[in-house]
């Protein structure tokens, strides 16, 4: 079941879901409203002809911040990591769904590839995986409105939650978009 606004107000109240900071203006019918933040990694194509998901990435991405009227610009075909500007969390007994804003949707603008399912127990700001399937660039701009959150109820709290995953936990408590860590599958593969 999809948390209402009232349900999603009191699940605030009742610390189940965080978002820092916090405006209750954000709270749509179904969904609270999530701006974007200041920091982005690109792929330096120019210095790099192929990725190997057996390695780290780090190497391979750029990075921009932008504040204030200064854009980041994305153009056509590209693709960019992005970050959430509020810090959201979930409890254990919920789990939350990203989706992108039909404002930015109609410029061309995907927000997520397949990233959109946050865990029982998750807190952080989200990543985005940005990616511009339009004709022409759009300038996105520091904390400007850019996705919504909405949330569901688990039939029982999440026995292992995200935060107690402590093997399995690459992302929990980001505070800055991070590049893909799959490449740690692959390290503890050769272990075993």
């Amino acid at each position: 079941m999809i948390l209402s606004d009232r349900d999603i107000k009191k699940a605030i109240k009742d610390k189940r879901i965080t978002i820092e900071p916090y405006n209750p203006k954000q709270v749509q019918a179904a969904s609270i409203d999530l701006h974007l933040g200041n920091r982005f990694l690109f792929f330096k194509r120019a210095s790099h002809c192929v990725i190997d998901v057996k390695k780290p990435v780090d190497d391979l991405m750029g990075e921009h911040r932008i504040s204030g009227n200064n854009p980041f610009i994305i153009h056509p075909g590209e693709f960019a990591l992005g970050m959430v500007y509020e810090k959201t969390g979930v409890g254990e007994d919920l789990v939350a769904r990203l989706e992108g804003r039909s404002s930015v949707g109609r410029l061309g603008i995907i927000i997520h590839a397949t990233a959109g399912f946050i865990n029982p127990g998750h807190c952080l700001n989200l990543t985005l995986e940005l990616h511009n399937v339009g004709v022409l660039p759009v300038m996105l701009y520091y904390k400007m409105p850019i996705a919504q959150l909405s949330f569901e109820e688990l039939s029982s709290p999440a026995q292992l939650p995200y935060a107690k995953r402590k093997s399995k936990n690459k992302y929990h408590g980001a505070t800055t978009v991070q590049a893909s860590q799959i490449w740690r599958y692959f390290v503890k593969a050769r272990k075993k």
